[in-house]
């Protein structure tokens, strides 16, 4: 794997930003992200904004609809499926213009789409169980997902100039190792998936992500082991979460940062707390982090990345620029820890 996309002082978001105005979004992200900006998802946009059918306008050969239950497969594409590919297109129109209208030259951007368990938890086959259930469609929306994503990063780094990291969302994915889906009938759970299967579906997605790649699992206890055994460079994970996790969680993180894996440390809250913020407060759950896995401080400007706990789109305008520019002072604090705190 090439070196680390970015350096010493980085901070990034996790994805969403409320709102629908997707010009209005790019302009936030590059003007307060200009290290590693990424590409906003708005879904409050509604259908084919959100994680599951924004990614699913990306599959190759598949197409998906909106019923009463949520997305499923579809023989063709039709109106909800256009609708997915036509928003996705529009905020990397936006995207692209404000790098041009700012004169910003970002030596890396990040975009972000669900990873193949997230997609094939969130859609149905034709007789309404999740893909996920029949190994056939699952390799099907696996391999199709790896194909898409690769031209889409493709696209993005020929308008932006820049190198692309992607990064996979899976929040489901602790709910499929646990077997916590509901079946159709709502009366059982789906098997749960074990390790090894669900490593593979990860790999062959995350090989057509490129070098860089991070997973993002905002969970109390994230498969952090799993993830890098499929080839996940950086891990993203709500840091706040991580005082109750179990000291298998702890020496995970630990084999992470041994490896030379980065860790992007959810810190700033996604909607305003209400309350005054202060800089050494947010900073605390890194700090802790490094004392307690015995590392010196400075590995955060080496092996971390601050981002928002997790994405922003339940937050009031004023505080997305709030958090973000929050998040890129912990930047700061990351790349010259201080050693009293």
């Amino acid at each position: 794997m090439d070196a680390s996309p970015w350096t010493a002082g980085t901070a990034t978001g996790i994805g969403s930003l409320p709102g629908t105005d997707p010009d209005e979004a790019a302009r936030v992200v590059v003007g307060e992200l200009p290290g590693l900006p990424h590409l906003p998802e708005l879904p409050a946009r509604g259908v084919g904004a959100e994680i599951i059918g924004r990614t699913a306008g990306l599959l190759v050969d598949l197409a998906i609809e909106v019923v009463p239950s949520g997305y499923r497969v579809t023989a063709r594409p039709g109106r909800d499926h256009r609708r997915a590919v036509d928003l996705l297109r529009r905020d990397l129109d936006a995207f692209e213009e404000a790098l041009e209208r700012t004169g910003a030259r970002p030596g890396v951007v990040k975009v972000q789409l669900a990873g193949p368990w997230t997609l094939t938890a969130g859609i149905e086959l034709a007789r309404g169980h999740r893909v996920l259930t029949d190994p056939g469609a699952l390799r099907e929306f696996t391999a199709s997902l790896a194909e898409g994503l690769s031209l889409h990063v493709d696209e993005v780094a020929k308008r932006t100039g820049a190198r692309v990291v992607v990064q996979l969302d899976e929040p489901t994915l602790p709910a499929v190792l646990a077997g916590l889906l509901p079946t159709p009938s709502k009366l059982g759970t789906v098997a749960p998936v074990h390790d090894p299967e669900a490593r593979d579906a990860l790999a062959t997605v995350l090989a057509a992500a490129g070098d860089g790649a991070v997973v993002h699992v905002c969970a109390p206890r994230p498969p952090v082991t799993l993830l890098r055994d499929a080839g996940a460079a950086a891990v993203a994970i709500d840091a706040t979460l991580l005082a109750g996790a179990p000291t298998a969680t702890w020496d995970a993180l630990g084999e992470a940062w041994q490896a030379g894996t980065t860790l992007l440390l959810g810190l700033v809250p996604s909607t305003d707390p209400g309350v005054p913020v202060e800089l050494r407060s947010l900073a605390k759950p890194a700090l802790d982090l490094a004392d307690r896995l015995g590392f010196p401080r400075s590995v955060l400007g080496e092996l971390a990345v601050p981002t928002p706990t997790c994405g922003l789109a339940g937050a009031h305008p004023s505080w997305v620029r709030r958090a973000l520019s929050l998040t890129r002072d912990l930047a700061g604090v990351f790349a010259e820890p201080p050693e009293k705190w």
